[in-house]
């Protein structure tokens, strides 16, 4: 019995001088925009042992939406390993994909000890950055301050609408504000009683620590000196906390797996000792004592986390306000870094936001400049290294710095928060790093943070803007504009041979839940298959809406993706077809594209409904109107025309039938 188990152990031991197994793609590729019901693949260079694929061994998080389960399957020789979300992603949150060093190959040989790790960034749908404020939460019980100091945008309850946990420093709490999940982008009030956790706590980081599938939060409490790792019950509450004491004046959290394990550590930067904190997650959600390490620069307070020289180890960004300076710490993988040469920060840095400004595939840093009263963008280099500081100028203190893209136009905006001059700042990019003022939000009183999240589910960013002195929330809704693909005024397209074979029906109802847009195409003339182009892997689609030759709104279609679990799109003998039961982001469920080899033969079907559509006013549309169907890598367009007098309208209903 004992020679048998030996035979065993050796045959399942690596062969000896076996090289790693190694990642050599992913999709999404690393850094980049992918659509809310994108697939993630890893492809290795070697056959994969499936049984080596676990819960603790494969892990994605999402930060707003959260611990990401789905269908697992194995192809290409069992060397692509691909994730099919069981629910689409939410828009703008930047998702962690995490393989810990168990991973094997069928010969079991493992992956690296240091693990693999890789991020990207959900695409948000275009939106014209006007904010409307359809909301101010009081954060106050009894009128009794809390002084709010930002918040955590998660799913806490599971439902695929974005909650709110407000951070706070006098009351020393969590308070959460569930969403009502109806698509209006509003909340409930605070789920009473509000959960502990340490004095004038501020900065945080949402995290499955425990791996139970629930999102859970780390903050960092400067005058309790500690960091406090709250558990997510997955209601809306949390069910323990556990509190680990870091030093003086502890700032900056970063939430990374350090070591490879698979299981997400946690880092402090302490101020009043100048040096960091590591807390290392013993699998469980459960973190030992704190071990120390240098932060390469003087008064570490702004920390975050990210893979700076793309070698799928996560590494650590740090700001530091005593001497000005940004250093990027190069994570080894084996619970410690390397620092790099300091940079100046442009200013004392508070607050960091990480991300491709520029899209060159490198990670950079946009520091919130505290008394500087600047923002200060600090590219990466790709190497660990930082390129000198560009500056864009704020009125006062400036604590707090965010990048998500607002506008949908496939690039990071920046909002930096001005608590003396009491406004929150918006910079748009231009898509190669440069920032450029587009508005200020006032306050109430003085701003802390400014929260990018999706409220309403509608595929575009909005804004939870917290005042840390009239302890409330801001709630600010994106309106949504038109597709990109769009042109701003109709173009020539194919359209019936004959009059009357199209037809637009647009129902506006109260709810919006049951709003409906209905476009049929037929009759059209000669259309091959391929002139619809490839909705499977390349081309999006957007039906845009004219009246009197001005664009007013549009729905639309992403390529790829799964909803519900399966391909959005099904590839059929003579057409395409798009079918989402939860609607596409700008509201589209239903699309068919036919084609037809003759003329009369081609038809198209375009049906959206409920929230995410976006309707125009229908009481005001007087004609012609015009329905065009566009993609994305060019090739004919689709249309009809609809003139006056129609059929039927109103306020409520449109209907007609093409010219």
């Amino acid at each position: 019995m004992r020679a048998h188990l030996a035979l065993v152990l050796l045959l399942a031991a690596p062969t000896t001088g076996a090289a790693a197994l190694q990642v050599v793609s992913t999709s999404p590729v690393r850094h980049t925009f992918a659509p809310a019901g994108t697939t993630i693949a890893i492809t290795f260079d070697q056959p994969l042992m499936p049984s080596s694929i676990t819960q603790s061994s494969f892990r994605v998080f999402g930060k707003a939406t959260g611990p990401v389960a789905g269908s697992i399957a194995f192809s290409n020789g069992d060397r692509t390993l691909t994730l099919t979300p069981s629910r689409a992603l939410s828009a703008g949150e930047t998702v962690l994909v995490n393989l810990s060093h168990d991973v094997r190959a069928a010969d079991s040989t493992a992956l690296r000890s240091a693990g693999f790790a890789f991020d990207f960034i959900v695409a948000t749908r275009p939106a014209n950055r006007s904010f409307v404020q359809i909301d101010e939460m009081s954060n106050r019980i009894g009128g009794a301050q809390t002084r709010i100091y930002g918040a955590v945008a998660t799913d806490l309850d599971h439902d695929g609408w974005i909650d709110l946990v407000t951070v706070n420093e006098v009351s020393a709490d969590l308070r959460v504000f569930l969403n009502r999940a109806d698509g209006s982008g509003l909340f409930f009030p605070i789920l009473q009683p509000p959960f502990p956790v340490g004095v004038e706590a501020s900065p945080n980081e949402p995290g499955d620590f425990d791996n139970d599938g629930k999102t859970d939060v780390a903050v960092s409490a400067t005058d309790s000196g500690g960091v406090w790792i709250s558990r997510g019950a997955g209601d809306g509450t949390f069910a323990a906390s556990q509190s680990v004491l870091t030093g003086s004046e502890p700032h900056g959290i970063a939430v990374l797996d350090v070591d490879g394990d698979g299981d997400l550590d946690i880092v402090d930067a302490v101020y009043g000792d100048s040096r960091l904190a590591l807390l290392l997650n013993d699998g469980s959600g459960t973190f030992g004592a704190p071990t120390y390490f240098g932060a390469g620069c003087n008064g570490p307070w702004a920390l975050g986390a990210a893979d700076m020289n793309n070698d799928g180890i996560t590494d650590l960004v740090a700001g530091c306000v005593n001497d000005q300076q940004a250093v990027v710490l190069l994570g080894n993988g084996d619970g410690t870094f390397t620092a790099g040469p300091p940079q100046s920060a442009g200013g004392q840095p508070w607050q960091v936001a990480l991300g491709d400004v520029d899209g060159d595939g490198f990670v950079d840093a946009a520091f919130g400049n505290s008394m500087s009263a600047n923002g200060g963008l600090v590219r990466g280099n790709g190497d660990g290294t930082l390129a000198a500081p560009v500056t864009v100028p704020m009125p006062a203190h400036t604590p707090a710095s965010r990048l998500g893209d607002l506008d949908g136009d496939g690039d990071l905006d920046w909002v930096l928060s001005s608590f003396g001059a009491g406004l929150w700042r918006i910079y748009v990019n231009d898509g190669a790093g440069h920032f450029t003022f587009d508005q200020d939000i006032p306050a109430t009183s003085n701003p802390s943070c400014a929260i990018l999240l999706d409220i309403d589910n509608d595929g575009d960013l909005d804004l939870a803007l917290s005042d840390e002195i009239a302890d409330t929330v801001k709630v600010m809704q994106n309106q949504n504009g038109p597709s990109p693909l769009c042109p701003p005024a109709p173009v020539t397209c194919r359209t019936p041979v004959a009059s009357g074979k199209s037809s637009l029906t647009l129902k506006d109802k109260s709810p919006d839940k049951s709003d409906l847009l209905v476009w049929r195409w037929t009759k059209g003339p000669t259309t091959t298959k391929s002139d619809y182009g490839n909705p499977l892997t390349t081309d999006d689609y957007a039906l845009c809406l004219y009246d009197a030759g001005a664009l007013l709104t549009s729905t639309g279609a992403d390529h790829g993706g799964s909803c519900a679990g399966k391909p959005c799109w099904k590839d059929m003998p003579t057409s395409v077809g798009y079918r989402n039961r939860d609607a596409s982001p700008s509201g589209t469920t239903t699309m068919r594209l036919k084609e037809g080899l003759v003329d009369g033969k081609a038809s198209i079907v375009v049906v959206g409904k409920g929230v995410k559509l976006v309707l125009p006013d229908l009481s005001a549309l007087g004609g012609p109107v015009v329905a065009q169907l566009h993609r994305s890598g060019g090739g004919p367009c689709f249309g009809a025309t609809f003139s006056a007098p129609f059929k039927k309208s109103d306020a409520a209903l449109f209907r007609d039938t093409s010219d």
